[in-house]
């Protein structure tokens, strides 16, 4: 009976809290749990920052975040609509100089610096400026920053009001051999991908886009994310979460007057599942390399 009542207490989809799911920055994950890193390449060098609205797992190797998580709420939404832009890019000092991005390795790169955990998730203007970490940062082609990217962005803060709250993880991608390197220091992501975890329907799924000019996206369950990454995104899910993709909006992007105007990007055909869904994502990554 002890046992029963205790699972009575854990949320609907969610597995117990592995043991050695150690984390400083418990409030920004779903169940407290911190993504796991199952691909052992993945983990030298890397160290978990807690900010105030979320977190990242920085790799002193790609000299970039492994991933950024957030928990969103209607609340922090409209705070962070509130707020003006402030852009204040900065080098993570809390990081080892060795391991870390500084602001010299972006100038004049053609990159952005584009945000995992988006400033304009923040709700104040102490998080806003610890957005703008280079340890929240990937470089990123611009029209893929103020495009899609974007669009995904609105698109869950839309989520998030619509279900009262989201859970969201995002985070680079690096497929293939031929990775672009800032200055010989910064890893340039081939793709870029965001997770997104409805509490309200205990449902999952994740956004996939290239880090080019294109205006598609994809997307995957947890599952087929973790085998292209080598990353646990929700390690409490149940099976089922992670293997059945959520059904996610299509991008939204702002129109030229206004936050609320917003305007939808192409999509591209659902990825068929299993083995031919990953034949199909590899056969469209050589294409883009091709071109």
């Amino acid at each position: 009976m002890r046992l029963l009542a205790l699972a009575c207490l854990i949320p609907a989809g969610l597995l117990p809290p592995a043991a050695d799911a150690a984390t400083a920055c418990r409030q920004h994950y779903a169940h407290g749990q911190p993504p796991a890193i199952v691909k052992e390449s993945l983990k030298a060098r890397t160290r978990e920052l807690c900010f105030r609205a979320f977190a990242v797992m920085h790799s002193g190797v790609s000299r970039t975040p492994l991933w950024a998580a957030e928990h969103l709420v209607p609340d922090r939404i409209r705070d962070a609509e509130a707020l003006v832009r402030r852009d204040t890019f900065r080098a993570e000092t809390r990081l080892p100089a060795a391991d870390r991005a500084e602001l010299s390795d972006y100038a004049r790169s053609g990159f952005d610096r584009g945000h995992l955990a988006p400033s304009g998730d923040m709700p104040d203007p102490e998080s806003q400026a610890e957005s703008f970490s280079l340890a929240n940062m990937v470089p990123q082609v611009h029209a893929n920053n103020a495009g899609v990217w974007a669009g995904i962005e609105a698109a869950v803060r839309q989520l998030a009001v619509k279900e009262g709250e989201v859970h969201v993880v995002s985070g680079p991608a690096f497929v293939g051999g031929d990775i672009q390197v800032l200055k010989g220091r910064v890893l340039v992501p081939t793709h870029l991908w965001k997770a997104v975890y409805s509490p309200k329907r205990r449902q999952a799924g994740v956004y996939l886009i290239t880090n080019d000019e294109t205006t598609t996206y994809s997307t995957l369950s947890l599952a087929e994310l973790e085998r292209m990454v080598g990353i646990r995104v929700l390690p409490g899910a149940e099976p089922r979460v992670r293997e059945t993709a959520m059904a996610l909006p299509a991008p939204a992007q702002r129109g030229a007057r206004g936050r609320g105007e917003t305007r939808r990007v192409e999509k591209v055909e659902e990825p068929a599942a299993g083995l031919e869904g990953l034949l199909q994502r590899a056969r469209e990554w050589l294409q883009g390399l091709v071109r």
